[in-house]
């Protein structure tokens, strides 16, 4: 087995991206599944920590990374101690994160005697669902998309005109309280600002209604953080989907922070079983 653990590359906006890499070694070239993590998220989280087995028992090589500006650092790439950082992040550096980390992996990042780069997936949980799903409607090198707990849309309730967007953009600043951490987690208004300006980029629906490649999209009908309509919205979308629901999943499938247990969350290993499962014909 091969691995890679922390491996700083330098992103497009000035903050390295962490990245994981684990591989079976056997000589012979491999698909190659890239994980993104979600709002408030980082690679390491709970169940997230643990999934890299699952994939190379399939014969995957896994990479896994950190945005570069999620709040995490070297030292602690662990929640979120640059709350600077957080409240710096947008969705199109996170795009940018995105294309950086394939870059990566493509310019000689990754042993090219054990990866198959022209059988790459792009597998995206919660937010960077979103951000998974404009990036495989933009970028050729990935041949399969793969959404957790999707979003369907980057548009916020914060976003809409109104005495919060008001405020908002007067202070500068917005905040939101992680529960987990109990930190107050700033939003900068260069956040809202960076959404208006790039709606064409971010525009979810439209990528979605683009896709031609297979694109596996998995939810729980319990999720209470993103609704199971963002799901169906994407499967209307998306002409080459499949969409698997799981009856009274959570949005993490289970999973929490810290995950101590030796096996899976149920609901969590049937999403690796459906997310490895080779990809169909579509509907």
């Amino acid at each position: 087995m091969k691995t890679l653990k922390h491996h700083p590359i330098l992103g497009r906006h000035g903050r390295p991206i962490f990245v994981d890499v684990q591989s079976p070694s056997t000589g012979t070239p491999k698909p190659l599944a890239v994980f993104l993590h979600g709002y408030k998220g980082f690679k390491d989280w709970g169940v997230f920590a643990q999934m890299d087995e699952a994939f190379t028992d399939a014969g995957y090589v896994v990479l896994k990374f950190n945005f570069s500006h999620n709040g995490g650092t070297a030292d602690q790439p662990i929640d979120f101690p640059d709350l600077e950082a957080f409240g710096q992040n947008t969705y199109t550096k996170e795009l940018d994160d995105v294309q950086a980390v394939l870059d990566w992996a493509f310019e000689g990042g990754l042993d090219a005697a054990e990866v198959n780069l022209e059988d790459v997936t792009l597998i995206g949980h919660s937010r960077g669902g979103g951000i998974a799903t404009l990036t495989a409607a933009a970028d050729a090198r990935v041949k399969r998309l793969v959404t957790w707990a999707a979003v369907s849309t980057l548009d916020r309730p914060i976003f809409q005109p109104g005495p919060a967007l008001d405020a908002w953009k007067a202070s500068g600043v917005t905040y939101i309280r992680n529960g987990r951490t109990l930190q107050d987690m700033p939003h900068f208004f260069s956040f809202y600002e960076d959404f208006q300006a790039h709606r064409s980029r971010l525009d979810v629906e439209a990528a979605a209604r683009s896709l031609a490649i297979p694109h596996t999209i998995i939810h729980g009908d319990g999720d209470d953080a993103v609704p199971l309509a963002h799901a169906e919205s994407l499967h209307q979308w998306s002409r080459n989907s499949t969409l698997h629901v799981l009856p009274g999943a959570n949005h993490v499938f289970g999973g929490r922070h810290p995950w101590n247990e030796a096996a899976l969350p149920e609901d969590f290993q049937r999403v690796l079983d459906w997310t490895l499962r080779p990809a169909g014909s579509g509907r």
